[in-house]
């Protein structure tokens, strides 16, 4: 069995007695593998964040928490690498890092013949170019969003003048050449669009910010018509 394999294959071990533990012994027992060797999957797992943690004590070993974790998916290996794809043009977004924790969720989650048909798909899959992009979006700014935390700026605008803006954090902008932060500005009093490239620094608060409703006519960007991303 491959890495990938046994990988799925200790979630699904996990899953089918959750509560209850497996030690680390009787996993590399089960797989024909070292300790060592799961400790080393156990731990990609967590950091794919696939909801894996340590029970202390001499009856304790891994458990997972099922009710955060996918059933085997019926994804094709085409269909796999199309995500891939598709998730490889988030670089330079707010959602890059998410989408490589999205995609390592959803080969762990893939049969193991489907998951390793789509690794070898990949590796047949060639992009030509690769242009320095963006800054990556700091987490600080994404996890903040998400939650609504009233943020902090430091932002140089087009004419290279610097301030400093708390921010009400509405949501993104997107287009093919940047990305902004939506969000109500409490030094100009109004909504505005600011350009992730211009952010120069950014500290969230404890302040949780106000839902603002924001009709399309209301934001102003230098680009193009909007239209509202939906999951279809």
């Amino acid at each position: 069995m491959n890495r990938t394999g046994r990988m799925y294959a200790i979630v699904e071990e996990l899953r089918a007695v959750a509560p209850r533990p497996r030690s680390a012994t009787w996993l590399a027992d089960r797989f024909d593998v070292s300790r060592r060797t799961i400790e080393r999957d156990i731990g990609a797992l967590q950091q794919s964040e696939v909801p894996i943690w340590a029970e202390p004590g001499r009856s304790g070993g891994y458990c997972l928490d099922r009710a955060r974790t996918l059933p085997p998916v019926n994804f094709s290996p085409d269909e796999a690498v199309a995500v891939a794809v598709a998730l490889h043009r988030t670089e330079g977004t707010p959602f890059h890092s998410a989408a490589g924790t999205a995609l390592r969720k959803l080969l762990a989650a893939m049969q193991d013949g489907d998951a390793s048909a789509a690794h070898d798909l990949a590796l047949r899959v060639h992009l030509i170019g690769r242009e320095a992009g963006p800054p990556p979006v700091p987490a600080v700014l994404t996890d903040a969003v998400s939650a609504r935390r009233v943020l902090r700026l430091r932002y140089t605008d087009r004419e290279g003048r610097a301030t400093i803006r708390d921010v009400e954090p509405v949501g993104y902008v997107g287009s093919t050449t940047a990305w902004y932060l939506l969000g109500w500005c409490r030094l100009r009093g109004g909504l505005r669009a600011f350009r992730l490239d211009r952010v120069d620094r950014v500290t969230a608060t404890a302040e949780t910010a106000p839902r603002r409703a924001v009709r399309p006519e209301e934001i102003q960007v230098p680009e193009g018509d909007l239209r509202t991303l939906t999951l279809l």
